[in-house]
């Protein structure tokens, strides 16, 4: 697990530096033709963020626009990359709530508390540590949120008990993420490139329903958003480890999803 988590922080460490995505090169989110990042966030949502961290959205969706944040609640953005969502959340939630951006990467938590200096929003925290072991207390948060984050885990298992355990009773997980919607070869599980790329740690959707199950979540959903396709040359750039033959069945075997479950109350 450790060699894959310096895999995955060397990789966005150099993204946030160049301003490429997490899955390709190049421009991302509205502006760029990435295949999982780009297009996800509506004009509306673009026009409160500030166009230098338009670029450096690392994404596969937009979770404050279906996490139903409501004033004073207590979020906690999952990967929180150069906060992005985690400032939609702030807007949402307002001054009277708070929000906190979790992120194993150094580089993308001094750009993240840079923007918030910059922004002005006095209602926002970035701590540093691990989705496997969030550095908060039970029952801390009302709403956890996260951006095509949670694929990149390995410990799945541990990621959704802690998400239970930082929740208050009632509280809720609202996160974009990628799924497998069909099989593919155990040779791209395996990729590093996969893996760091969005693809290799997605979870197919009965699986992810089981999980978030054994975690003790209830009102569960995921609703695709999105079938990725990639073009020949996209694939060859994006996973030089994998044959062409294996590489092709990454395209159409991928979706974007919105996963929402909820904490029961008194629990």
């Amino acid at each position: 697990m450790d060699n894959l988590r310096e895999e995955i922080r060397k990789k966005y460490a150099g993204a946030v530096s160049s301003g490429s995505c997490c899955c390709g090169s190049g421009e991302c989110c509205s502006t760029g033709s990435d295949p999982i990042t780009s297009d996800i966030y509506t004009e509306e949502e673009l026009s409160k963020i500030p166009e230098k961290a338009r670029a450096k959205s690392f994404g596969c969706g937009s979770p404050t626009r279906k996490a139903g944040i409501k004033k004073g609640e207590r979020i906690l953005d999952l990967g929180c990359g150069t906060g992005l969502d985690a400032f939609l959340a702030a807007l949402e939630t307002g001054p009277q709530g708070k929000v906190w951006g979790l992120d194993m990467t150094d580089e993308m938590l001094e750009e993240a508390r840079a923007n918030r200096k910059a922004w002005g929003l006095e209602n926002v925290s970035f701590i540093k540590g691990y989705l496997e072991d969030i550095p908060l207390p039970d029952g801390t948060v009302d709403v956890v949120i996260s951006n095509c984050v949670i694929n990149l885990s390995p410990e799945k298992e541990k990621v959704f008990r802690e998400i239970y355990r930082v929740l208050s009773p009632g509280g809720r997980m609202a996160v974009a993420d990628m799924v497998f919607i069909r099989a593919v070869p155990e040779e791209v599980k395996k990729s590093l490139c996969a893996w760091a790329g969005c693809v290799a740690g997605a979870l197919p959707e009965a699986e992810y329903v089981t999980m978030l199950e054994e975690a003790g979540f209830s009102d569960i959903s995921i609703k695709r958003e999105r079938v990725i396709y990639f073009q020949e040359e996209e694939l060859k750039s994006l996973f030089p480890d994998l044959s062409p033959e294996v590489a092709r069945y990454i395209s159409g075997s991928l979706a974007s999803a919105f996963v929402f479950a909820r904490k029961n109350v008194g629990l």
